[in-house]
């Protein structure tokens, strides 16, 4: 028998999935295959929804068990600084500041303590997010972390906001392949299964460090 580590209402990251955002876990229950007592757990993610996973299999992280990476994770959703502006979104300062989260790079992809190899690999990752209607409204879920960033957000804000933060994801992708211009088999190999967006912005970038 497995000892119960997650519980309704833990925060939780799917440590290959960083695009998925922090998600809640909301309901946790034993299952039996063969011999194998395993835990399947329902967590609800910004970006994608409610999605069941087993515990043996997704290794999912639990945030608040990680003081540390979570002072230099964590960032605020729209609705954070809307509360702690007090003006609410109408409010210059707040509006400012919601702004600046929607074009921020999660710290996964940016914190210096993290392994370099293992911030690309978070970075190709962001490339998913390639501009579609489709991927535009899953991208602006998972960076303010409202279920309906509508309604804070008109559709021509959002192309503009993912332009500035997609412009900002070049500029990190390039810095990125500087660090690891040694590296070339690993970037080639984490290249080979990131989408296609990501590929044609390593080729790019690459081009610029000859």
């Amino acid at each position: 028998m497995i000892e119960a580590t997650y519980k309704k209402g833990d925060r939780v990251r799917h440590p290959s999935k960083p695009e998925w955002g922090v998600g809640v876990v909301s309901k946790v229950e034993v299952t039996t295959r063969g011999e194998t007592t395993d835990l399947r757990i329902w967590v609800r993610f910004p970006s994608i929804g409610e999605k069941t996973l087993l515990a043996s299999v997704a290794g999912l992280e639990l945030i608040e068990a990680q003081a540390f990476s979570s002072a230099i994770h964590a960032r605020p959703s729209v609705t954070d600084v809307d509360v702690a502006k007090g003006g609410g979104w109408l409010g210059s300062i707040s509006k400012k500041s919601a702004e600046e989260l929607m074009t921020a790079l999660p710290g996964e992809a940016t914190d210096p303590f993290v392994n370099p190899k293992r911030r690309f690999e978070t970075t190709m990752a962001l490339y998913r997010f390639d501009g579609t209607p489709a991927r535009l409204v899953e991208w602006s879920i998972a960076q303010s972390g409202l279920y309906d960033p509508m309604s804070r957000f008109n559709r021509q804000e959002l192309e503009q906001l993912y332009k500035r933060w997609m412009f900002h994801l070049d500029a990190h992708l390039l810095k990125l392949l500087g660090e690891l211009r040694r590296e070339r088999v690993a970037i080639d190999q984490l290249v080979a299964t990131a989408p296609l967006l990501a590929v044609k912005a390593v080729r790019r970038q690459q081009s610029l460090l000859k």
